[in-house]
């Protein structure tokens, strides 16, 4: 992306985030594009992990909406990037109904791995999953493993924040990240790909 290193300093905090939407509500266009520019990475390596080769075209129309109904946003940098995860995600799910598929974990190109690791143990497994074979991998999770590995360790979301999105309990979405990434460390580790075990993986709150 070329600019790995930009994305990993907006994101080591929400606080920036926060700034730049609060001014873009109030019609800074200049805040609203950095506020593009912080979240658009991460939603888009979510994206692919739904619909594949189309998530830039449902990333464009999420941003649609996002800009239409900013003014109705309330919250900081980190319910931001839940908001924007709902949006998108019933983006995604119109078009995969459009489509008549399933949503899929696959096709997550290294868009994914471009993106700095979550502050936890989850983001450093999947940190260490920065190979096309563990993209395969990630891709045979079941599809509650894989769309909660997606919005806890690419979107970056807390367990509460990811269970809204996709109407579960938080404790839920923590089960399955959890589950998803040990299934990911085991056959991992079984490939001699990764020395982490599989018992210190997902384990964050």
């Amino acid at each position: 992306m070329g600019q790995g290193g930009e994305f990993r300093r907006v994101r080591s905090s929400d606080g920036d985030l926060g700034v730049a939407v609060a001014r873009a509500q109030q019609g800074d266009e200049a805040a609203f594009a950095v506020a593009y520019q912080i979240v658009q990475p991460s939603l888009l390596g979510y994206l692919r992990g739904l619909v594949g080769g189309e998530a830039e075209d449902v990333a464009s129309d999420a941003w649609l909406e996002i800009a239409r109904d900013l003014g109705r946003f309330r919250g900081d940098g980190a319910g931001f990037r839940g908001w924007t995860a709902t949006i998108a995600r019933h983006r995604a799910l119109d078009h995969l109904r459009r489509q008549k598929v399933r949503p899929r974990a696959s096709e997550l190109g290294q868009d994914l791995f471009d993106l700095p690791a979550a502050q936890s143990t989850d983001g450093q497994a999947l940190e260490s999953l920065g190979t096309r074979y563990a993209l395969e991998l990630l891709s045979t999770l079941p599809r509650d493993q894989a769309e909660a590995v997606l919005l806890r360790v690419v979107v970056g979301l807390d367990g509460p924040a990811a269970g809204r999105v996709l109407g579960k309990r938080p404790g839920a979405v923590r089960t399955a990240a959890h589950r998803g990434l040990k299934r990911l460390a085991r056959r991992l580790d079984a490939e001699g790909v990764t020395e982490d075990g599989p018992g210190t993986l997902g384990e964050s709150g």
